[in-house]
C-alpha cells in the first residue's frame, strides 16, 4: 500500500460471525485495518443501538466499515465484503475464479445462500438454544432442522471440490462468508458427523493464515 494509505476501520464486537468474515478478506488482501469494538445494547457511547453507533449504521448492527481513503461507509456484511472486493481486490484474489456468466452467478448465488439462508437459520438456532427468555422447543426444532438442511446443501456443493473450497477451483470470499457461521456448529448444538466434506473444509479454512490472523484481531485468539 502507498505510504499515504490510511487503515480502514472495522466496527465489530468480539463475538458473532459477521465481522470476522470482513477481517478475513482484509487480511487476505493485505489491506491495513484497525478494529473498534462495540457492546450490545443501547449505551449511548458504547452500544450498537446507541446514538454514536447509529450515526454509522442506522440498523445498529456490526459489521460496519469505514474507509478514510474514499470516505465510504458500508454496513451489512455482504455490502462490506463486496466493497472490499471492488476497491481492493485488483488482482481478483478472492473473487470468482472464472469470468464466464456461470462463474459470476455461481459466486453470487452461494454468497446469497449464506446471507439469506444458512446464516439466518444458524442465528435463529443459536437464539432459541441460548438466548430466548422462555424455552420454545418447536422453534428450536424448526431452526435446527433448517440449519441441517443448509448443511446438506453445502455438503453437496463441497463434494465438487473434494472439500477444498465452496466454489471449485480455489478459496474465494464465498468461503470467508461461510467459515465463521459454520464454525459455530457446536455452539448451535449441531453435529458434523454426517458431513465429511464440511469437516474437511472447516479444518482447511482454520489452517489458513488470513483466517487465523482475522480471529486474532477480532476475538483475540488464532482461529484454528
Amino acid at each position: 500500500m502507498a505510504t499515504h494509505f490510511k487503515p480502514l476501520l472495522l466496527h465489530a464486537h468480539a463475538s458473532g460471525p459477521n465481522p470476522i468474515k470482513i477481517a478475513i478478506a482484509l487480511e487476505a488482501l493485505n489491506v491495513p485495518f484497525t478494529v473498534k469494538f462495540w457492546e450490545f445494547g443501547d449505551d449511548s457511547e458504547k452500544g450498537v443501538k446507541g446514538t454514536v453507533f447509529l450515526q454509522i449504521n442506522e440498523n445498529g448492527r456490526v459489521p460496519a466499515l469505514e474507509d478514510p481513503n474514499t470516505g465510504v461507509v458500508a454496513w451489512e456484511s455482504g455490502a462490506c465484503m463486496n466493497y472490499v472486493r471492488r476497491v481492493y481486490d485488483m488482482g481478483n484474489l478472492i473473487g470468482p475464479s472464472g469470468s464466464s456468466a456461470q462463474d459470476l452467478i455461481d459466486f453470487d448465488k452461494w454468497e446469497y445462500f449464506l446471507l439469506s439462508t444458512l446464516g439466518p437459520m444458524t442465528g435463529q438456532t443459536n437464539w432459541f438454544r441460548h438466548y430466548n427468555s422462555q424455552k420454545n422447543e418447536d422453534a428450536l426444532d424448526r431452526y435446527t432442522a433448517q440449519t441441517y438442511r443448509c448443511y446438506d446443501v453445502l455438503e453437496g456443493q463441497l463434494v465438487k471440490s473434494g472439500g477444498d473450497s465452496v466454489l471449485p477451483g480455489r478459496v474465494t470470499a464465498v468461503d470467508y462468508h461461510f467459515e465463521p457461521w459454520v464454525r459455530q456448529y457446536a455452539f448451535a448444538g449441531l453435529s458434523l458427523n454426517k458431513y465429511p466434506m464440511i469437516t474437511k473444509w472447516l479444518g482447511l479454512m482454520g489452517a489458513r493464515e488470513e483466517v487465523q490472523e482475522a480471529y486474532e484481531k477480532v476475538q483475540g485468539h488464532k482461529g484454528k
